[in-house]
């Protein structure tokens, strides 16, 4: 099942499929969602114009990734700690009514259905994750540039380059061309 959307990199995949949302007649932003927050831990409402989209292809994803999840689940994931002053933070869960909405439009554009079975909540029709597929970013890609493996003929490569000279030894640095002349102990 997810194998596609573990590949993609969610900082570019997340904002593309809030784009593809935005062309979806179903998904609107309601008129009181610009003045409410997403939780009691949040002290404003989100200052992003594209909050509602970027917030629903979230969601999406995480049907895509866990398969059936609750609006319980989803509150827990997208909920954060609040500061409390003088008072340690505590955790709390995010607002459900956003959530709600969202699921409710994703289930009117046929990407979710309920499921009222054994596992309670809603998860992504065969059109919903078709539809998510669809949707191409960039790859996820290691960057091996940073990480150096050194083996045991590099290491003893570099011992080669420092030439002992009596009781002085000679560092030859390669890339900058400086000497430098070390006193070695007499142990």
């Amino acid at each position: 099942m997810a194998k596609t959307i573990f590949a993609q990199n969610p900082e570019k995949y997340i904002p593309a499929l809030a784009e593809a949302l935005k062309k979806i007649p179903e998904f609107k932003v309601p008129e009181w969602a610009q003045y409410v927050k997403t939780g009691v831990s949040r002290e404003r409402p989100p200052m992003d114009e594209n909050f509602w989209y970027t917030r629903a292809a979230s969601i999406l994803r995480q049907l895509y990734i866990r398969g059936v999840v609750g609006v319980g689940k989803l509150r827990t994931r997208y909920g954060s700690k609040k500061d409390r002053g003088g008072k340690p933070d505590k955790f709390f869960k995010s607002g459900g009514k956003i959530i709600r909405v969202i699921l409710q439009q994703a289930e009117a554009a046929g990407l979710v259905e309920k499921i009222l079975r054994m596992q309670h909540g809603r998860r992504l029709t065969q059109q919903g994750r078709d539809f998510l597929d669809s949707i191409e970013v960039e790859e996820k890609k290691i960057n091996s540039d940073n990480w150096t493996v050194k083996s045991i003929r590099d290491v003893d490569n570099e011992q080669q380059d420092v030439e002992e000279k009596g009781n002085e030894v000679e560092v030859v640095d390669e890339d900058s061309n400086i000497k430098e002349e070390v006193e070695k102990d007499g142990k």
